[in-house]
């Protein structure tokens, strides 16, 4: 269809609805994004300190759930303060720049922790499937490239969806959204969006399946060394370093596939609304608990730790 611009005017400023109910779920919503920001905030701020002071976990793999850590602070907090002051009434509307820088560096932590969890998985398979060789391998200096590239390639994979995004002319200005996503942005345009629907759909595709899939043939080939092995207690001891990053990574995908790389998905903006609060919120609220719980050696020098911390006194072995 071609639009006669003539008499047209760009939308530069737009309302995002949030979560819509009566006064009294606005009092409530506003309380349960408060309590989920402070306990991921607290979380993850715990599982670093822990990660930091006890020198048992300065290993490759806990290096990585550092950048995990510090990720998760972030992907929340490009949100959540913003749907704080929407439940309270205050603040709906928001500039198309503000919009943009919103949703990009949501992309931005999104596509890194797909990375992140990538090289968390290969580290796993190394130091697994090729434990002789994993010291080399898995060197410090490796452990910082494969980090860094892993926030470097998330920092590039959003601008081209966004350069695309900020050239479509926008004839409506309400978002059924907690936030700036670009499939309820690409919805009020007024351009033909196909090119860019189609652009953005292979870019979310290729970053999601291919980390996802290098993601699932490591654990793979775990799962085939483990069922090779005698020992009992070295396959209990292997399969628990394992699981909780395999939790993570269900929970992630699971979301964000549903989400991203489903074509269908943008038609459901109410669906898309809950997937996107579940992977962008509660995930990451739920990651240092799953990772303490899951996990025997941070749970233990977490309990050492807050031990340490506030019975100065006491010893624990």
């Amino acid at each position: 269809m071609i639009l006669d611009k003539s008499n047209y005017t760009g939308v530069t400023r737009f309302i995002i609805v949030g979560f819509q109910g009566t006064r009294k779920f606005q009092v409530l919503y506003f309380i349960t994004f408060l309590l989920i920001y402070l306990l991921t905030l607290s979380g993850n701020i715990i599982l670093l300190f822990t990660l930091k002071t006890e020198s048992s976990l300065h290993t490759p793999m806990y290096f990585f759930l550092s950048n995990l850590a510090v990720l998760e602070m972030g992907y929340t907090s490009v949100t959540l303060p913003k749907l704080l002051a929407i439940s309270l009434g205050r603040a709906r509307g928001i500039s198309l720049t503000a919009c943009l820088v919103q949703s990009y560096f949501f992309f931005f932590l999104g596509s890194t922790e797909c990375f992140l969890l990538a090289v968390m998985a290969y580290d796993r398979y190394l130091a697994i499937c090729n434990p002789l060789r994993y010291p080399t391998l898995m060197c410090n200096r490796m452990c910082i490239y494969l980090a860094l590239g892993s926030w470097v390639t998330g920092f590039l994979n959003p601008c081209p969806s966004t350069i695309l995004v900020s050239r479509l002319h926008f004839c409506g200005n309400v978002i059924n959204h907690f936030f700036c996503d670009v499939p309820p942005l690409l919805s009020l345009s007024c351009s033909n969006t196909r090119i860019s629907r189609t652009i953005i759909f292979i870019s979310s595709a290729v970053i999601v399946l291919s980390t996802f899939l290098l993601t699932m043939l490591s654990y793979a080939c775990i799962l085939a060394t483990l069922l090779r092995m005698t020992s009992a207690k070295g396959r209990q001891k292997a399969f628990s370093t394992c699981t909780a990053h395999l939790t993570v990574v269900s929970l992630y995908y699971g979301t964000v596939i549903f989400m991203y790389v489903n074509p269908a998905g943008q038609q459901s903006m109410e669906v898309n609304k809950v997937v996107s609060f579940i992977y962008s919120v509660v995930t990451p609220m739920l990651n240092p608990v799953i990772y303490s719980l899951r996990n025997e050696d941070v749970k233990k020098a977490t309990k050492r730790m807050l031990l340490r911390r506030f019975s100065p006194g006491r010893q624990t072995s």
